[in-house]
C-alpha cells in the first residue's frame, strides 16, 4: 500500500528583508514517518518549522499539511499539529501536573482533560517530581515535561525543534522511544537536532538543508551508502563541509 503524504513543501521561500532564509525548499513527509531536518546553524530549519506551524508567513511557495494549506486554512492546521520550539518554557509557579492539566483544559473538559494530561505525564516520566513546581526542575526535566505537552493530544503532526535539548543520555533515549511509539498512535513527526546520532537512531528519512536549500534527502542507510560514510555525522560533514 502506498504511503500517504502528511506534509508537502513546494518551492518554499522565506525572506527577511534582503536575507533569503529559506530558498526554494521542497520535500514531502509520509504519514506515520519520523522525518529529520538537519543542517548547520542558520540553514533555515527552524524558520521552515515555524512556517509549518503557522507562526511565520510564507513569502512564496506552499506548505500543505494533511490536505490543508497553512496560509489559507490556518485554523484547520493548528487543530491537528503540535509545535515544540527549542526554547519553549512552562509556567514555573505551577507543578508539572498542574501545568499539563491547565493546558489540557484548553482542548477538553472533565475526564477528557484528565485523560489527556495523564498521557502527558506518562510521556514526561517525572515520577514523584510531577507534583513539584516547574521552577525546581532541571533543564532536562523541564524538556521532558514539554515533550509530554507536545504529544499528549496525539496530534496528527508533531513538529519538534531540537527534540532532546538539555537531556541526559538515558532521558534522551526514553524520549526517542516515546516519539517512535507516538507514530503507532497515528502521529507523524518532524524533528530537528544537532545530535547526529539521535537523527540516525530515530528518523525514517533525513533532509539535509544548507543555506535554505535542500542538499540531500534519504534514509540514514541510503545517505551513508551514498557517501561511503560510517554514520550520519560523517555524511553531514562531507555535504556541508
Amino acid at each position: 500500500m502506498e504511503s500517504v503524504s502528511a506534509v508537502e513543501v513546494i518551492d518554499l521561500v522565506k525572506t527577511f528583508g534582503e536575507v533569503r532564509a529559506v530558498d526554494g525548499l521542497s520535500f514531502s513527509v509520509s504519514e506515520g514517518e519520523v522525518f529529520g531536518l538537519i543542517g548547520p546553524n542558520g540553514a533555515g530549519k527552524t524558520t521552515t518549522m515555524r512556517m509549518m506551524s503557522t507562526l511565520l508567513q510564507v513569502t512564496s511557495g506552499s506548505i500543505n499539511i494533511f490536505g490543508h494549506d497553512v496560509m489559507k486554512e490556518t485554523d484547520e492546521v493548528r487543530r491537528i499539529i503540535s509545535y515544540l520550539p527549542e526554547e519553549a518554557g512552562a509556567y514555573k509557579n505551577l507543578t508539572g501536573r498542574q501545568y499539563l492539566e491547565f493546558i489540557a483544559r484548553f482542548f477538553a473538559k472533565g475526564e477528557g482533560a484528565i485523560e489527556i494530561a495523564a498521557r502527558g505525564m506518562d510521556v514526561a516520566r517525572l515520577g514523584d517530581r510531577i507534583d513539584d513546581r516547574v521552577e525546581t526542575y532541571s533543564k532536562g526535566m523541564a524538556r521532558r515535561l514539554l515533550v509530554g505537552r507536545a504529544l499528549m493530544f496525539r496530534p496528527r503532526l508533531a513538529i519538534l525543534d531540537e527534540l532532546t535539548s538539555g537531556l541526559d543520555v538515558i532521558s534522551a533515549q526514553q524520549i526517542r522511544r516515546v516519539v517512535r511509539d507516538s507514530t503507532k498512535a497515528g502521529t507523524t513527526v518532524i524533528v530537528s537536532s544537532h545530535n547526529m546520532l539521535e537523527v540516525e537512531l530515530i528518523c525514517d528519512r533525513i533532509a539535509l538543508v544548507n543555506a535554505g536549500k535542500l542538499v540531500e534527502l534519504g534514509t540514514p542507510s541510503e545517505l551513508k551508502y551514498r557517501y561511503g560514510a560510517a554514520n550520519i555525522e560523517d555524511v553531514f560533514v562531507r555535504v556541508v563541509g
